[in-house]
C-alpha cells in the first residue's frame, strides 16, 4: 500500500494555535504530512522562513508523522515533486471558502493528481488569523491565547522597542 503523504502549505507568519490544531487533526487522517512553509520573496514576514521552519517543527514534535520542509514557487509543483495525494487547508469562516475553492480548483489544473481537504479549525481556533496576531503583536498586545508557547516566545525575543 502507498503511503499517503498530505501537504499543510501556508506562510505560518507567524504559526498558531489554530495552524496546530489543524496540522493534529490531519495528521489523524493521513500517513504523513509535511507542513510546507511557503517562502514569498515579495513579503517581509515577522520571522525569516528557516526559523519559522524551526519553530512549527518544535510545535508539532509530539506528532510523529508530522514533518516541516520549506517552498517556493507553486504549489502545485511543489506537490507533484513530493508526491502528495492531498493539500490540507483549514476554513475558519464562511468567506475563506470562496477564496480557497479557487485555489482548489486551478491547483487540480495544474496537478491532477491530488485533492484539497478543508478541515474547520475547533471552536475555540476559529476566529485565529496570523494577520489578527501579527497586528496586535505590532502593538504590543498578549498573544499568548493565540500561539503555542515557542512562536510566543521567538516572537518576545525579536521585538523591537
Amino acid at each position: 500500500m502507498t503511503e499517503r503523504l498530505a501537504l499543510f502549505p501556508g506562510s505560518f507568519d507567524p504559526f498558531t494555535l489554530g495552524h496546530l490544531d489543524i496540522a493534529r487533526r490531519a495528521s489523524t487522517l493521513f500517513d504523513r504530512i509535511e507542513v510546507a512553509v511557503a517562502v514569498n520573496r515579495s513579503k517581509q514576514p515577522l520571522l525569516p522562513a528557516d526559523r519559522r521552519c524551526d519553530l512549527v517543527r518544535e510545535c508539532t514534535r509530539d506528532l510523529p508523522n508530522v514533518s516541516v520542509v520549506s517552498f517556493e514557487g507553486l504549489l502545485a509543483d511543489f506537490a507533484r515533486v513530493r508526491g502528495a495525494v492531498a493539500v490540507v487547508r483549514g476554513l475558519r469562516q464562511v468567506g475563506d471558502f470562496e477564496y480557497e475553492m479557487r485555489m482548489a480548483q486551478a491547483n487540480r489544473r495544474l496537478h491532477d493528481g491530488y485533492e484539497t481537504v478543508f478541515l474547520l479549525p475547533s471552536e475555540e481556533h476559529a476566529a485565529v488569523h496570523a494577520s489578527i496576531v501579527r497586528e496586535i503583536h505590532a502593538w504590543g498586545g498578549d498573544i499568548s491565547s493565540f500561539v503555542p508557547s515557542p512562536v510566543l516566545a521567538a516572537l518576545a525575543a525579536g521585538r523591537r522597542p
